[in-house]
């Protein structure tokens, strides 16, 4: 017999780290958290959403919101009733911040309903459908499966997801600034077309940016986070970019990227110097009057629990 209540755990991502657009991503360790309860004596596909944490305020509490959207599109899918459920939301990822936050409401809403259909779909289903909704792989395959993981499409319309190893002596430092950067937006300031140049350049990379993610290699990862494809264009919707780079730089960090489509900024730094990487990028935010959130975060490689 399924459960009547189901719990889902979903990390934060980072994606494309720098060469890497739409095609490369990271689990974090900060969560949001997902518990759908089955309500035996509501109608069919009723609602109650709760929320708490950061920016609760600003979850939707109608059938609009995205992990209830998931949960449903796949009842639907499967051609059975929606349930009525009560939805408790718990969030500790920042919303339209470029960490993932809608990739994690995508993967929670799709392994609740499956738990709570009995799980007719695997994992790799539950992944393709996630990609669907999303649109591209890079946030919702790491907030799956945790890792840090490269998508590439087949031909025959599936993936293959790549696991790259990550060297431990790299640690993610993130400064989240206290303003939005939608996706959309951050998509419509690139280019349709790239040179054969930008497109060599940033192959050769994300090769670089492999190997030195696997290896810790310092001046590979100081090389290889350059990109030509998204954040030449991007820099100049995210105020302050210039200023946090070289401070970040100054700090110790092997390099810097957009998280994402952004706002928030990236910076991969040793362990050691982490804590001063975070507080300058945090002090250059401020000195133009931008009040920044630092997280000194590990990779997160279990991805998302059900419970």
């Amino acid at each position: 017999m399924p459960p009547s209540t189901i719990t889902i755990t979903v990390p934060a991502t980072t994606a494309n780290l720098g060469p890497g657009f739409d095609c490369l991503g990271a689990a974090l360790t900060l969560y949001n958290r997902f518990q759908f309860s089955v309500l035996p004596d509501g109608a069919p596909g009723s609602l109650i959403v709760e929320a708490t944490g950061a920016e609760a305020d600003r979850v939707t509490t109608d059938q609009s919101n995205l992990a209830y959207r998931a949960f449903a599109s796949l009842y639907e899918s499967l051609g059975l009733p929606i349930p009525a459920v009560r939805l408790a939301i718990a969030l500790e990822v920042p919303l339209a911040r470029g960490l993932g936050s809608s990739a994690t409401a995508i993967v929670g809403g799709l392994l609740a309903a499956n738990a709570l259909a009995s799980d007719p779909l695997s994992q790799e289903a539950v992944m393709d459908r996630a990609i669907a909704l999303e649109g591209h792989p890079d946030n919702v395959v790491p907030a799956l499966i945790g890792g840090c993981r490269l998508s590439a499409a087949n031909r025959d319309g599936t993936w293959s997801i790549c696991e790259i190893p990550w060297h431990g002596s790299i640690t993610p430092v993130l400064a989240v600034p206290n303003f939005e950067l939608s996706t959309a937006e951050a998509r419509r300031v690139l280019p349709q077309t790239y040179s054969r140049a930008d497109a060599i350049f940033n192959m050769a990379h994300l090769g670089l940016l492999l190997k030195a993610l696997e290896t810790g290699q310092a001046d590979w990862l100081q090389n290889a986070l350059q990109d030509r494809i998204h954040q030449p264009y991007r820099q100049s919707l995210i105020q302050g970019y210039e200023a946090v780079q070289e401070v970040a730089i100054a700090q110790g960090a092997y390099g810097l990227v957009i998280s994402g489509a952004g706002p928030t900024l990236l910076a991969f730094a040793p362990a050691e110097r982490a804590a001063s990487v975070a507080e300058g990028m945090a002090i250059a935010w401020k000195e133009i009057g931008v009040e920044a959130q630092t997280l000194i975060l590990k990779l997160d490689r279990a991805g998302a629990k059900v419970q």
